[in-house]
C-alpha cells in the first residue's frame, strides 16, 4: 500500500511540475529599488517634447522632439543626444555646443512639456497609450484604462520600466507610481 501511494504521488507530482512547466517561468518580484523609483531627476526618453529657450535668439528658440535616434535636432548645431539625460544635463549640452563657435555666453533653459506616454495592456476595459502625469499610479493607471476585464488577476499585475528589458511582478495592493515609458500588463486570472 506505502509502495502504491508512493508512485502515486510521484506521478501527481510529474503531471503537476509539467503543468507549471507550460505556464512558463514566474516574473521576478519587482525590486525595492525599481518600485521607489521616482521621477525626482527625470531622464529624457524617446518621444518627450520639450521647449528650449535660448535668451535673446528667438530663431533658436522653439518646441522640439527627442527623435527616434534618441537626439534632439537643433538649429546650427544639428543633432544633440538627449536620451537619458536630465533637462539640466541637456542644458548644459546646448551651451556647450551653441559656445563653441555660434553665440557668445549662450543662455539656454530647457523644459519638458509633454512626457512619453506609459501603456497598459492586458485584461483591461481600454488597453492602449496613455499621457504621463505625475503621481501615477498602477491602480490609477488601471482605474485610467477603464478598469478591470471580467477575465483579469486582480491580485497582481506585471510591469516593464521603461529602459529595462525585464518584466517584475507586482502585487496590486502595493502603492507603486508609474512612470513616463513604462508597460504595465495586467493578466488573466485561472480558476
Amino acid at each position: 500500500m506505502t509502495a502504491r501511494l508512493g508512485s502515486a504521488l510521484a506521478l501527481m507530482g510529474g503531471l503537476a511540475l509539467g503543468a507549471t512547466g507550460c505556464t512558463g517561468a514566474r516574473a521576478p518580484a519587482l525590486p525595492p529599488q525599481l518600485a521607489a523609483a521616482s521621477a525626482d531627476v527625470y531622464r529624457l526618453g524617446l518621444g518627450d517634447k520639450l521647449r528650449v529657450n535660448v535668451y535673446g535668439e528667438p530663431a533658436l528658440s522653439g518646441e522640439y522632439q527627442v527623435g527616434g535616434a534618441g537626439a534632439v535636432t537643433m538649429p546650427l548645431i544639428g543633432d544633440v543626444p538627449a536620451v537619458g539625460l536630465s533637462a539640466r544635463e541637456l542644458e548644459a549640452a546646448l551651451v556647450q555646443r551653441y559656445g563653441s563657435g555660434y553665440l557668445r555666453s549662450p543662455r539656454i533653459a530647457v523644459e519638458v512639456y509633454d512626457f512619453r506616454p506609459y501603456f497598459v495592456l492586458g485584461e483591461v476595459q481600454r488597453p492602449g497609450r496613455y499621457p504621463s502625469t505625475e503621481a501615477t499610479t498602477v491602480l490609477g493607471a488601471i482605474a485610467t484604462a477603464g478598469g478591470f476585464s471580467y477575465r483579469a488577476n486582480t491580485k497582481r499585475a506585471f510591469l516593464r520600466r521603461a529602459g529595462t528589458p525585464q518584466e517584475y511582478e507586482i502585487d496590486l495592493s502595493q502603492d507603486v507610481r508609474i512612470l513616463p515609458g513604462d508597460v504595465l500588463r495586467i493578466g488573466e486570472r485561472y480558476f
